[in-house]
């Protein structure tokens, strides 16, 4: 039940959130250059002390797997500086090595602590331990988020000690045995804590990300989210910027009160949210005014159309008909614009034409050719 509640809460995880993770694990080199320098401190000593081969081979390993560690989280950061860019199916790959680093470490240092209390030099035994206790405390600060590593790592660290202890059934020995299985319970309960703590963080962040984004009364997206989605999607192909305003729209809200020019904008957002694709973008820009952001822009003027024909249809606001139109410009990227101000500037520009109009729609590349003298839809100039 509980690795089922962590593994759902790393799931709630964005791409975004996760990468964050991933790079804060790489995000300092301390306790990795630590470890190595305690480890090989202690090893020495003891190694000088007992004569022990085999504390020495492991002082080796240990430093040895430190050194590989360092590579590569300098590998992960030159990595980061060619591309901020990661896909998660990179980044899990990065977190395995990662993690695989520490498990090794881990062991290396629990097999070390459990070599000390076979020695049974008590002031090496106390310094091995405590290079655990203190690996084992920064597996808690740092990989509370990966709770299932977290704990591959105090087992590791904990289990060889423990069962050398165990198998010397003095008093002594089994208390510190107790002890060490103690510690792996609370460190373990502090993961799930700070586990538990992170995630619920984590999402009242996003939805408060969220809410920062969206138009309160209509639920739409508010005029920020432009400055954020609109360039990534021109970087993704041709799309067209359609941006409207609200025929008659003051004169029903004088006439029929706020209440109902409320539910007005509700039902305009309504009808925009229906004719507008999955991956369009719908926004408010403030008061009557919106704007409809369109990938396949190969058919804007036949979207441009249909925003005239639905916004411009009677409302039903309580048994009280309302008729709106609706003014329309339209600037398609990249012939009328390839950055963000450009598109919003000539579709503001084509809105404004329409407007004079008195509704109905007006495209931008029609203003060019207008501007040119040349003639318009079978207009003169």
């Amino acid at each position: 039940m509980l690795f089922n509640r962590m593994e759902s809460g790393r799931a709630s995880i964005s791409d975004t959130v996760y990468l964050e993770v991933i790079t804060g694990l790489h995000g300092t080199t301390m306790p990795n250059i630590l470890a190595a320098a305690c480890l090989a401190m202690v090893g020495a000593i003891t190694t000088y002390e007992t004569g022990d081969m085999v504390t020495a081979g492991l002082t080796v390993a240990g430093v040895a797997i430190a050194i590989v560690r360092l590579c590569e989280i300098f590998a992960f950061r030159r990595r980061i500086a060619r591309s901020p860019q990661l896909g998660r199916a990179e980044a899990v790959r990065w977190e395995r090595w990662y993690i695989a680093g520490t498990v090794a470490t881990a062991l290396v240092l629990g097999v070390f602590a459990a070599r000390s209390i076979m020695l049974g030099d008590a002031l090496c035994s106390v310094m091995a331990i405590g290079i655990g206790f203190g690996f084992g405390a920064g597996v808690v600060a740092r990989l509370a988020l990966r709770p299932v590593a977290a704990l591959l790592d105090l087992v590791a660290i904990a289990a060889p000690a423990a069962i050398v202890t165990f198998m010397q059934p003095d008093l002594r020995h089994v208390g510190l045995g107790l002890l060490i299985l103690m510690y792996v319970v609370a460190s373990f309960e502090m993961v799930r804590l700070s586990f538990n703590a992170s995630i619920s963080q984590i999402t009242l962040k996003r939805q408060f990300e969220q809410l920062a984004r969206l138009d309160p009364m209509t639920g739409l997206a508010n005029r920020s989210v432009l400055a954020t989605d609109l360039p990534p999607m021109l970087a993704a192909g041709m799309v067209a910027v359609h941006a409207l305003d609200l025929d008659r729209f003051k004169e029903a809200n004088d006439r029929f009160g706020h209440p109902v020019g409320d539910a007005l904008l509700k039902q305009v957002a309504g009808r925009l949210k229906a004719i507008a694709a999955a991956d369009d973008l719908v926004v408010r820009m403030g008061g009557d005014e919106f704007v409809l952001v369109q990938r396949a822009a190969g058919d804007a003027d036949a979207m441009a159309q249909r925003i005239v024909q639905s916004i411009g249809a009677p409302y039903d606001i309580d048994g009280q008909i309302v008729e709106l139109g609706v003014s329309v410009g339209v600037a398609v990227a990249p012939d009328d614009g390839r950055t963000a101000e450009a598109l919003l500037s000539r579709s503001d520009r084509a809105l404004y034409r329409a407007k004079e109009k008195r509704g109905g729609y007006v495209l931008a590349r029609d203003l060019r050719v207008r501007d040119s003298g040349q003639p318009v839809n079978g207009l003169a100039a």
